[in-house]
């Protein structure tokens, strides 16, 4: 008998706790065990609330929830046109290789062409070399020659403030 078809849906307030308990595992892979600071509410807020500009989709087979994907939109100059920018993507450990981690990315992918955007574009670790042939598979390729940059905590405070 095969499996049952996996279904992507927007999440819902409903979901923080289910987000909260997902992020956590993503911390937990990639190696950042402490580095969640966000609470259900946290997240309940920021992508459910008035103003959010950040959404979230969960993966489920059966009723179960496989994974999840955070995305934005963002918008490029030189294309004079918005894109997806994918903040987050995780498959539970037992759930790879079933074709979630493809069906949110495709997902994400015809919103994206729905949507007229111009790019669909995420980071990922340098060392996550099994995410990196997933999104080479994907047709993805690198951006070499970009760095990162992030302003954050204390750090963002004292800039802002002009220290």
């Amino acid at each position: 008998m095969s499996e049952p078809a996996l279904q992507i849906r927007a999440a819902t307030p409903d979901d923080a706790a289910l987000l909260h308990e997902l992020i956590t595992a993503l911390a937990v892979y990639e190696r950042e065990p402490n580095a969640v600071k966000a609470s259900p509410e946290d997240l309940r807020a920021s992508l459910f609330g008035d103003g959010a500009t950040a959404h979230a989709l969960i993966c489920e087979q059966d009723g179960q929830a496989l994974g999840f994907a955070v995305y934005f939109f963002n918008y490029s100059t030189w294309l004079g046109r918005n894109g997806v920018y994918l903040e987050d993507l995780f498959v539970r450990p037992q759930a790879r290789g079933q074709g979630a981690g493809l069906a949110l990315l495709r997902h994400l992918a015809r919103l994206a062409v729905q949507r007229g955007c111009g790019r669909f574009e995420w980071s990922v670790l340098d060392w996550n070399q099994p995410a990196i042939d997933f999104y080479r598979a994907a047709g993805a390729q690198p951006m070499d020659g970009w760095t990162v940059y992030r302003l954050d905590g204390e750090r963002l405070a004292a800039f802002a403030a002009g220290a």
